[in-house]
């Protein structure tokens, strides 16, 4: 593998963030052992910048430092789902409440617009996974964006970057991006319909269901 060419900003945000895609693409499997000097060659560079990458990815929960072994990709235990899907579920569903309440009807609009490019990435015989997945997210973090608290918005991020490490699992249970897309449906409906209790109720029932299917 060439070495890469990495922008100016901190040599080490950079790295994270390279690793960070290839964890999340699975190239780097939950449980496996990260080769540092393999990825140091890869890349170009020195192991200093490398391990202060791996403590950025270990504070956010993608790797697990091990004594005298090393850096592991992160193995997710059917505990460590139940929090996270329960702190999200909480954090959300807050969020939704207060866009139902208070969004502009261009924000309406925009959700509504991602909820479309949603449906269509859901369409039978044409499903994208990877798409799909995709613009889930960015409704998602849209939907927290209008509802304008940075630190729910942190929280969320931080969250949403664990449970990621389980998602190829969650979308290939049979019939879940169906079931995720109707959960979208009556999400919308709740928030277009300006009802803050049934949007929090909707957005409840989505994270629920979400747990279900992850584990």
């Amino acid at each position: 593998m060439a070495a890469l060419s990495l922008s100016p900003r901190a040599l080490y945000e950079e790295v994270a963030e390279l690793l960070r895609q290839r964890i999340f693409r699975r190239e780097l499997e939950p449980g496996s052992w990260i080769d540092e000097l393999k990825i140091a060659q890869d890349y170009g560079i020195s192991r200093t910048p490398l391990r202060e990458a791996l403590k950025v990815l270990a504070a956010e929960g993608l790797v697990t430092m091990k004594v005298r072994r090393g850096a592991y990709v992160t193995e997710v235990s059917e505990r460590d789902l139940t929090d996270v899907y329960h702190l999200l579920s909480l954090l959300e569903s807050d969020a939704a409440g207060v866009v139902a309440t208070l969004a502009t009807e261009s924000q309406i609009e925009e959700l509504q617009t991602l909820h479309h490019e949603l449906e269509a990435a859901a369409r039978p015989g044409h499903q994208d996974r990877e798409r799909f997945f995709e613009i889930n997210e960015r409704f998602h973090m849209r939907l927290l964006e209008i509802a304008n608290n940075r630190w729910r918005d942190q929280m969320v991020a931080d969250l949403r970057k664990v449970m990621k490490l389980n998602r190829h699992n969650s979308l290939l249970k049979s019939g879940r991006i169906d079931k995720s897309l109707n959960e979208h449906r009556a999400l919308m409906a709740a928030i277009t319909a300006r009802d803050a209790a049934l949007t929090v109720q909707r957005m409840r029932e989505h994270f629920k269901n979400g747990l279900e299917a992850a584990t």
